[in-house]
């Protein structure tokens, strides 16, 4: 997977756009939340999952799904090293996290 068809599939959901965030490219749904960046020079996206979607993405390979190693990897944030990524899957994870962000949970 590039970074240009990541890109391609994170503005095919309805209602996102693209924005600059910091160094990385931030994938938004109607210009609110973050459901996805993308960091070119690495060729690496994060995508905003819950807690249970990340262990279950993270089981495809752990070298290259894995937590944000921060607190942010904590509240789901997850990230792909993309030229390890099959297209399917990608895409999988893109609508989880699209949904993800749409559709937030109740939090207590």
């Amino acid at each position: 997977m590039t970074n240009n068809q990541f890109a391609t599939m994170a503005l095919s959901f309805p209602g996102t756009e693209e924005n600059p965030h910091f160094e990385r490219r931030a994938f938004k749904v109607s210009g609110k939340r973050i459901f996805a960046t993308l960091l070119e020079k690495d060729q690496t996206a994060n995508l905003k999952l819950s807690p249970v979607d990340q262990s279950v993405f993270c089981e495809f390979d752990k070298k290259w799904v894995y937590p944000v190693p921060n607190k942010w990897g904590l509240q789901g944030w997850t990230t792909f090293e993309l030229k390890h990524i099959p297209t399917e899957l990608m895409l999988d994870a893109l609508s989880t996290a699209y949904k993800e962000v749409v559709s937030p949970r109740k939090r207590k």
